[in-house]
């Protein structure tokens, strides 16, 4: 499922990404290439080299999947609950029967891209 108005996604190189949702949207399409088994925290590894990425090559780009940044703090609105755990660890403790964390990420990460204003990237 993608933000309501967004249009179908393909598999193109990660070169061609325009930001950090358009990175996402290449491992929802191919979660096994990027993330071993599927792991959440495989995927805040891959975000965390990421947003360093950014930092190391002066690029301002908004990024909410940061400890403590936008993304956490929805996650709590959204559970009710103020916890020092990480995005990662508050979706596995949460993610229903039949689902799997990398699916209940990519639901929640369409809700938040709902909910949540995004700032165009310069």
């Amino acid at each position: 499922m993608r933000p309501e108005g967004s249009p179908a996604s393909s598999v193109k190189h990660w070169r061609e990404c325009s930001d950090v949702y358009d990175f996402l949207e290449q491992i929802r399409l191919r979660p096994g290439m990027w993330l071993p088994g599927g792991s959440l925290q495989h995927l805040r590894s891959v975000l965390t080299g990421y947003r360093v990425a950014l930092a190391v090559h002066s690029c301002h780009e908004p990024f909410a999947f940061w400890p403590e940044e936008d993304f956490l703090n929805w996650l709590h609105g959204r559970y009710g609950v103020s916890s020092s755990l990480t995005w990662v660890a508050e979706i596995e403790r949460r993610t229903p029967a039949g689902s799997t964390p990398l699916d209940e990420f990519f639901r929640l990460l369409d809700d938040f891209r709902r909910d949540t204003p995004q700032e165009p990237a310069p």
